[in-house]
This record gives C-alpha cells, sequence and structure tokens, in this order.
C-alpha cells in the first residue's frame, strides 16, 4: 500500500495534505509513504522533518501510488502520472466542473472530494469545509483589522477615549461563528444575522446580538443537512432593508454566505456599501463564488470611495501551517475510518458506507456521485 503526498502544482496554494504527525501514522498503518520534494515547505514543513517521520521524499511518488493525498483538484496533466485504480482524495471542487470530473473519470481513478463530506456526527472529524471555515473566519477578522485604520476595543486612556468598533457578520455557519468569536475576543461590539433560525442561540451564546426579520419564512429556513434554504423574493427584500440601515453604522462587515453548488447570493450592495463611513471595511469570505459583495475584486482588496472591501482567494491558505495540520488529519481519520483496514493494514474501501457514498464522484472508468451524473 503506497500513499503519496502530492506537491501542490498551483503556485496560490501554500497548504499540504499530510504532516509528519499524519504521515507517521499512515507508516504505523502499513503504508509506504512518499512525498514529493518541496510539498510541504510553503506550511512550514521540510522534506527532513517528513523523513524523520518515516516517509520517503522523492519526486515521481505518486506514479505508483496506491492512494494519492491533494489539497487542490489534480490538474489534466498530473491525473496522467497517477495509476489506473487509484484513489485520489482532495478538495475536488466539482460543481461546474463536468470536464474536469470526467478527466478523472476517463483516467479510471477513485476521486473522493472531501468537501461533500456528509454532515453527520461520525463524519465531523473528517469534515474539510469545517476544519478550513474556522480558519477562514478567524483570519477574516485578522485581515479586517488589519485594513480597518482603527483600534477594534474600546481604549480609555488619558489622551481620551477610542470606542469599540462595531463588527457585523453576515451568515453564521463555521466561519461566521469563529468571526463573531475572534472578534468578541479583540474587543469589538458584534451582531450577527443568518437566514437559519438555530444559529439566533449560537450568536447570542458567544456575546454577540442577532439580527433578522423573523417571520414564518425565517422559522423553516434550513434543510435537514442542516445548510441554507434560498429565500423567497419578499424574504430578501425585508431582510436587505434590515441589513442596509444596519450597515451604515457598522465599521466592519464580514459576509460568509455560500449555499452548495450555486452562486454566492448577493448580500451587500454598492448603494449598502456606499452609505458605509469613511474607513471602514468589508471582507468576503464567498469572493471565490462571485462574492457577497457588490464590488468585491477576487484576489485584491478594492476600494468603493473611501471604503476597502477586501476579497483575498484561498483564505484558510493564508494561515498554511495551521490549515494544513486540519486538512491531513482530516485525511487521515477518513482513510483510516472508511478506507484502510486498520487490522490487516490494507486498503479495503467500505463502497457501501455512507461516507464514502457522499463523497465518491469517480469509479472504474465512470461518475458515480448522483449530484454530478452526465447530462443526457
Amino acid at each position: 500500500m503506497r500513499i503519496a503526498v502530492a506537491r501542490e502544482t498551483d503556485a496560490a496554494e501554500p497548504r499540504v495534505a499530510a504532516t509528519p504527525e499524519t504521515a507517521k501514522k499512515f507508516v504505523a498503518l502499513g503504508a509506504e509513504v512518499v512525498v514529493e520534494p518541496g510539498a510541504g515547505v510553503a506550511s512550514g514543513i521540510l522534506d527532513a522533518d517528513y523523513e524523520a517521520a518515516g516517509a520517503k521524499v522523492a519526486a515521481g511518488g505518486v506514479k505508483d501510488a496506491d492512494i494519492v493525498l491533494k489539497v487542490r483538484r489534480p490538474s489534466a496533466e498530473e491525473i496522467k502520472s497517477y495509476k489506473k485504480g487509484a484513489i485520489v482524495v482532495a478538495i475536488m471542487d466539482p460543481y461546474g466542473n463536468d470536464a474536469a470530473l470526467k478527466q478523472l473519470a476517463d483516467a479510471g481513478v477513485a476521486a473522493f472530494a472531501m468537501e461533500l463530506m456528509p454532515r453527520i456526527t461520525r463524519a465531523q472529524s473528517m469534515d474539510v469545509l469545517s476544519s478550513q471555515a474556522n480558519l477562514a473566519g478567524y483570519r477574516a477578522v485578522i485581515d479586517a483589522a488589519e485594513e480597518y485604520g482603527r483600534a477594534l476595543p474600546m481604549m480609555m486612556t488619558a489622551a481620551g477615549t477610542v470606542p469599540a468598533a462595531k463588527v457585523f457578520i453576515m451568515g453564521v455557519g463555521v466561519a461566521g461563528l469563529q468571526a463573531i468569536a475572534t472578534a468578541r475576543r479583540l474587543g469589538a461590539i458584534v451582531t450577527a444575522t443568518d437566514v437559519r433560525p438555530a444559529t439566533k442561540e449560537q450568536v447570542e451564546s458567544l456575546g454577540a446580538k442577532f439580527l433578522a426579520v423573523e417571520d414564518e419564512e425565517f422559522k423553516n429556513a434550513q434543510t435537514a443537512g442542516g445548510y441554507a434554504k434560498e429565500m423567497s423574493k419578499e424574504y430578501q427584500a425585508k431582510q436587505a432593508a434590515l441589513t442596509a440601515e444596519h450597515i451604515k453604522k457598522q465599521d466592519i462587515v464580514i459576509t460568509t454566505a455560500l449555499i452548495p453548488g450555486r452562486p454566492a447570493p448577493k448580500l451587500v450592495s454598492k448603494e449598502m456599501v456606499a452609505s458605509m463611513r469613511p474607513g471602514s471595511v468589508l471582507v468576503d469570505l464567498a469572493v471565490e463564488r462571485g462574492g457577497n459583495v457588490e464590488g468585491a475584486k477576487a484576489g485584491e482588496v478594492a476600494k468603493a470611495g473611501e471604503v476597502k472591501i477586501v476579497g483575498y482567494l484561498n483564505v484558510p491558505g493564508r494561515l498554511a501551517a495551521s490549515a494544513s495540520a486540519l486538512y491531513a488529519k482530516n485525511l487521515l481519520t477518513f482513510l483510516e475510518t472508511v478506507v484502510i483496514d486498520k487490522k490487516e493494514k490494507k486498503i479495503a474501501v467500505a463502497w457501501d458506507d455512507e461516507i464514502i457514498k457522499g463523497t465518491a464522484l469517480t469509479r472504474d472508468g465512470a461518475v458515480i456521485h448522483p449530484n454530478f451524473q452526465p447530462k443526457s
């Protein structure tokens, strides 16, 4: 059983799919672990660190690998070097990328998309969306504080009082909750909003104030899987009016709203941005899916008058060492739970397990996930 840790080919991706800690555990499971040279350098991990953990460092290690671990979906060029039947585990970004899925199927690999992990209790430790979003929420507040030209906490000094910054979090998933907690720790006055009623209690438990139009539609605005439903145009209009008034008074706005498989909902209009005070900052964590903020530019800090709109890409990657450590642990748990037989120390994919059914994209030359069947 050979497990290869690929070096990411995207220059904008500093994360790595295994750490020396997880490599050591794979070796203990009976695997030969091969790491491509320099795979962990951008995350602060040297080749020597992997070797000390029992892994080999060698170029082209993916060629004969039974399992290939990556952060991002492999490119068409990378796939050419994978052997037929190899298990490839990564964040596959499958929505709207039918051609890429076909390439994976045509290569004969068994591809698993970690971001499609079912939201069930036993899969929590494998949930890459949560582990990475948690860091993104933290980093969003740090980035906002860096761009904001004032202090966040209230400071009473002999020279006068510095008022606390007002921070508004839009979307209270994992990223939003961490953003609330971080902004509160930094001393800001925090409010938050979400269409899911269950989040109100979570927001208030962190010491923030909840803002929403709490009508009947709001009470039923969550799917069985715990995701946000798309709201009616009427509700969106009412919520937008409430939000517009609130945003005028805010110093920092952080948006985190994403609906799986769809473009990010537009939450903040250019008129709302224009209503904010000079020096205010917006951070758009949904910019990779089109953005929640009108005027956000992917990979840039844009300006709308004297208001900054932060649109950094791959925000978890801005904390590469922490993000890699968590992601690598997600992959280890996934493999040792449903891919590797720990007792026999061999690959034994549990194809009937709901975790496998939820994440498997391709197998035996075909796209098998029900959400991504080729359109006839």
